[in-house]
């Protein structure tokens, strides 16, 4: 295995946090009943997509009865309907939906990770749920050589991005990139990073986040790498 496997691996096999790891296995046994037949993958999820891609999306956590479920981050959840969708339309993937890890979806350019790797309850991980979990986001991102654009996907997102950069020694600009969505940061280790809303159910059913408006991001991330 290569060191991205190896670390895929440990990540997978982490019981760090033991609220994390009550909550996603009680998810497991109790479910919900559309999918009362499924399997619960119930474990940590590590990133997914291309190790060489320039493309790196980051969320927050994944989803109880999505990643939770299936064993794949954004897989199997509305969120995930989205985000596949629009990377589908901008050609960083090889199908419009992902349903399962055996579905044969496939990233092209582009990987996709998370802040905190667990299902927490809420959505709402804990700030030292966030410190356990962030060695495994720094070494993500020391292994992903080829970066050149980062979406991040909430805000969370955005700082948990910042906060690994740090621990890695880079130098965050100040003042400190800020949240927006569409707003774009050229940061000087030579990565583009652009905020955008997550595309949860919350910000999705409201209008906060349309499909023009998340297409817009991709657009623009397709443009940077472009240059």
């Amino acid at each position: 295995m290569n060191r991205l496997q190896v670390l895929q691996q440990t990540i997978i096999g982490c019981r760090q946090c033991p609220r994390l790891v009550a909550y996603r296995q009680e998810m497991a046994r109790t479910k919900v009943r559309r999918f009362q037949e499924w399997d619960y993958w119930a474990k940590p999820l590590p990133g997914f997509g291309d190790p060489h891609g320039r493309l790196l999306i980051v969320g927050l956590a994944p989803a109880a009865h999505g990643g939770n479920r299936t064993g794949r981050i954004f897989t199997g959840d509305r969120s995930g309907d989205w985000l596949y969708g629009a990377l589908y339309r901008f050609g960083f993937a090889n199908r419009p939906g992902s349903i399962s890890r055996e579905d044969g979806m496939r990233l092209k350019d582009c990987f996709i990770t998370a802040a905190v790797k667990c299902a927490p309850p809420g959505n709402k991980p804990l700030p030292e749920e966030f410190r356990r979990c962030r060695p495994y986001l720094v070494q993500e991102l020391e292994l992903l050589k080829h970066v050149r654009v980062v979406v991040a996907l909430g805000k969370i997102a955005l700082e948990g991005y910042l906060n690994a950069c740090r621990e890695l020694g880079r130098s965050i600009p100040k003042p400190r990139p800020a949240f927006g969505h569409g707003r774009i940061h050229e940061l000087p280790w030579g990565v583009t990073l652009i905020a955008s809303y997550h595309p949860s159910q919350q910000n999705t059913f409201t209008g906060k986040l349309t499909g023009p408006m998340f297409d817009a991001i991709f657009a623009k991330a397709r443009d940077a790498l472009s240059l």
